[in-house]
């Protein structure tokens, strides 16, 4: 952030203009970049430097040229579209839907069951849960006539939600180095990743999210929304799996495609195209991590590494049975130009929340809330607050980075007891992550959708009133607990 600028109603501009022309005329590109277009232009009214407004060096070219967008591209992009592109190649990722669809998934609901476990499983959370899960669901879900919006759903609805209900992963590890000494019963990063575990039973909105995504899965969940009921009548009764109109970023594939016949002429599918470079994604990706959580290694985190061997061994493993060298690349480099749109999109995303950060959008609604709230609705508005944040800046972590040194010593100001600050720690939690799961400017939301081949604000669309119902029983959940400890 740029200590010239002082945050104010301005800093929402940019994410609202780009939020709002996103639902108005389901054109993501052109919102994405109208909203950094408008970042400029607030930084111009408030700097009065009309050089600021060069969007290309003021936003695109730190934006662009970081490490973390170097890393999307390189590591979930192309080597996750290559991946794909051999599996198409080799047949193996129809091959593998045949016969898990023979033994494991029978139809439409066992079919979301086993992409709700899977979910579950890969359980990283943000853009190594979608990734994984869509890409190992998808050809199960597209044979048994599961619309993607339900497929998009779910994937992205046990990716974070879940990951900050089961504390293996990175999560609890970086939120208590945001709350480490922030209150006296959080006195080091030890205590605040033990606080995290303490406060799972109130992290509501990720425990309704998950179950609710389970009885849609399993199709008992009374209410799912118009939309979203369209959808799975539309997919089920006419064997559409997009809307008319859906743009999904990847190309689409024809679900009826006989997994012995798609792959290239004289190569014959196995399990093996797909389980050996699945297994090194899985094993190299959680195997290390445990190490290291244990103590037996100091850097457990391989997942650019992960992701990078298991493209090598699908190639290995197509070449042993036969594929010649030439389709083998053919087909990673086709997988690689199918990715460019999602490349874009995320591209514009990263971006916009460089405009967000440098507006310091984050620091400006905090301000807005004012410093003294009834005790028992604290944790509720906590909930909105996050769910408006994460929304508006597409990020959970960066949320929790800017709430949680606020909100833990306002919860301790107003009541210290060690539970109605876990009822507060659990609200932050979860209404953050509603926020990234369903902003369309999220990497984790495009990503869902990408992965899934569904259209990025039918699946943004088909979420919200699931994601907004979960959100709001979170609420009342938490106010309850805070008025029955008071």
């Amino acid at each position: 952030m740029d200590p010239a600028i002082e945050p104010s109603f301005l800093s929402i501009l940019p994410a609202l203009v780009a939020i709002v022309l996103a639902f108005a005329t389901r054109r993501v590109l052109p919102a994405l970049f109208l909203g950094i277009v408008t970042g400029g232009a607030v930084l111009v009214w408030q700097t009065g430097d009309w050089s600021r407004f060069n969007v290309i060096d003021e936003f695109f070219l730190p934006a662009l040229g970081s490490k973390s967008y170097a890393k999307i591209l390189l590591i979930y992009l192309w080597s996750l579209g290559g991946l794909l592109g051999i599996w198409e190649k080799t047949g193996g990722a129809l091959h593998f839907a045949r016969v898990v669809g023979a033994k494991v998934a029978r139809g439409p609901r066992s079919s979301m069951l086993f992409a709700w476990l899977v979910g579950c499983i890969f359980h990283q959370g943000g853009t190594v849960s979608t990734v994984l899960a869509g890409t190992t669901v998808k050809p199960v879900a597209d044979r048994h006539r599961v619309s993607h919006e339900e497929l998009s759903y779910i994937v992205d609805s046990t990716a974070s939600p879940v990951a900050t209900i089961l504390p293996f992963n990175a999560w609890p590890a970086y939120v208590a180095g945001l709350v480490a000494g922030t209150v006296p019963l959080i006195a080091d990063e030890q205590a605040g990743a033990e606080w995290f575990v303490r406060s799972l039973p109130f992290n509501f909105y990720a425990i309704f999210a998950v179950l609710g995504t389970l009885l849609m899965a399993l199709e008992l969940l009374p209410w799912v929304g118009r939309r979203m009921a369209a959808a799975r009548h539309r997919a089920r009764t006419t064997g559409a799996l997009d809307a008319p109109d859906a743009e999904p970023m990847l190309p689409p594939k024809d679900p009826g495609i006989d997994p012995e016949n798609a792959a290239s002429p004289g190569y014959s599918p196995s399990l093996l195209d797909f389980l050996l470079p699945i297994g090194t994604l899985i094993g190299m990706a959680v195997i290390p991590y445990a190490l290291g959580r244990m103590g037996v290694v100091e850097d457990g985190n391989w997942i650019n590494e992960a992701f990078l061997c298991s493209v090598l061994v699908a190639m290995v493993v197509a070449f042993a049975r036969g594929m010649k060298l030439g389709e083998i690349m053919d087909g990673f480099i086709e997988g690689c130009r199918s990715m460019t749109i999602g490349a874009i999109i995320l591209g514009l995303a990263v971006t916009l929340g460089a405009v967000a950060k440098q507006l310091d959008t984050a620091s400006f609604i905090i301000s807005v809330m004012g410093d003294s709230f009834p005790l028992v609705a604290l944790p509720a508005l906590l909930t909105a607050v996050c769910m408006f944040i994460a929304f508006a800046t597409g990020s959970s972590w960066g949320t929790y980075a800017v709430v949680f040194p606020v909100a833990m010593p306002l919860a301790y100001a107003l009541n210290p007891d060690p539970t109605y600050l876990q009822i507060c720690f659990g609200a932050v939690l979860g209404g953050s992550v509603f926020g990234d799961q369903c902003s369309p400017i999220s990497d984790t939301t495009i990503l869902s959708a990408m992965f899934t081949g569904c259209d990025l604000m039918d699946h943004v669309r088909t979420q919200m009133p699931l994601a907004l119902a979960a959100a709001g029983l979170g609420a009342v959940a938490s106010t309850l607990c805070a008025v029955l400890l008071v």
